[in-house]
């Protein structure tokens, strides 16, 4: 019979603990080509996240932006972009609010086929957007407008909105956004 008294059990204890790692070393080892064909998996990433823009104004604080409990000044994001060299601007402005979503895939995949004949006429490869399941807004917020230049700072401004957003709650997307590339690499 063995007795263990508290301090050798404590010892015993320590021994052993400490000894525990050397038992679960294992190293990597290279895997053959055919040992390698049977794996499978997916490519791509993947990505999740939660993303606020300009929940109380943003950086740049003048005559024309400030933040947002200002009533007499414009806050949140704007994003301006041009169809024709010399044509106006459509601008995204005072975008502000968050939103979430889990599971938008990026990957590249090739198109040869498909499309009513034009994918073999394409072959080449495409990146792919897959979409989340579910974007989940909260208090977003913004306006669709036409401007005579990007910014509100540069000479001449002037600015019509066409229309605001507000947006609060879920969406549900399906399916791939496809952005075909343009042009020689």
């Amino acid at each position: 019979m063995i007795r263990l008294t508290c301090c050798s059990a404590t010892r015993f204890c320590l021994l052993f603990t400490a000894l525990l790692p050397a038992l679960a070393y294992s190293e990597m080892s290279p895997l053959a080509d055919e040992a390698l064909a049977d794996v499978s998996g997916q490519g791509g990433i993947y990505l999740s996240g939660d993303i606020s823009i300009n929940e109380m104004g943003g950086p740049v604080q003048n005559n024309y932006f400030g933040r947002c409990d200002e009533a007499d000044k414009k806050c949140g994001a704007r994003f301006a972009y041009r169809l024709k060299q010399d044509g106006g601007w459509m601008v995204l402005d005072e975008i502000r609010g968050m939103f979430a979503f889990e599971g938008l895939t990026l990957r590249v995949r090739s198109i040869d086929s498909g499309f009513g004949g034009d994918g073999a006429l394409f072959d080449r490869d495409v990146i792919e957007l897959g979409l989340p399941n579910v974007v989940r807004f909260s208090d977003v917020q913004f306006k669709i407008a036409s401007s005579s230049t990007p910014r509100p700072t540069d000479p001449g401004f002037q600015q019509t909105d066409i229309f605001a957003v507000e947006m609060q709650g879920d969406v549900i997307m399906q399916g791939n956004l496809l952005v075909f590339p343009d042009g020689t690499p």
